[in-house]
């Protein structure tokens, strides 16, 4: 039975895996402070579907068999095996205000982005 990979994003090598911008991080910890997500951390997926050929997906969860599991100051961040792959070099960055959409992806890797920021294609 596998574990998942436990990595540090502050100060490793594989920081660079996925990246949260501090207003992102804020965010998180604010939202895993809820009651319902006691105990849970930041899922970042990716599953087909949306206007491009592929969706992100981003709830609060559990670490699963063979996730890897990144550790951020207050919560950490699950990646399967399959959205590690699509994710790496991405940075979250949370927006707020008139025209904030709340969790935005930058992920260089995107060859197209639909309008609503939600679905890519590589």
């Amino acid at each position: 039975m596998s574990t998942p990979s436990i990595v540090t994003a502050s100060g490793s090598p594989s920081a660079t895996l996925v990246n949260l911008t501090p207003e992102a991080q804020a965010a998180v910890r604010r939202l895993a402070s809820r009651d319902e997500n006691e105990g849970k951390g930041l899922r970042l997926g990716i599953k087909g579907g949306g206007c491009s050929g592929l969706s992100y997906l981003k709830e609060f969860d559990t670490s699963k068999e063979g996730d890897t599991v990144l550790s951020f100051e207050g919560f950490e961040v699950y990646l399967d095996r399959k959205s590690t792959i699509y994710l790496s070099g991405i940075t979250l960055h949370y927006e707020d205000g008139v025209d904030g959409r709340g969790f935005v992806f930058d992920n260089p890797h995107a060859s197209n982005t639909c309008g609503c920021g939600e679905s890519f294609s590589m």
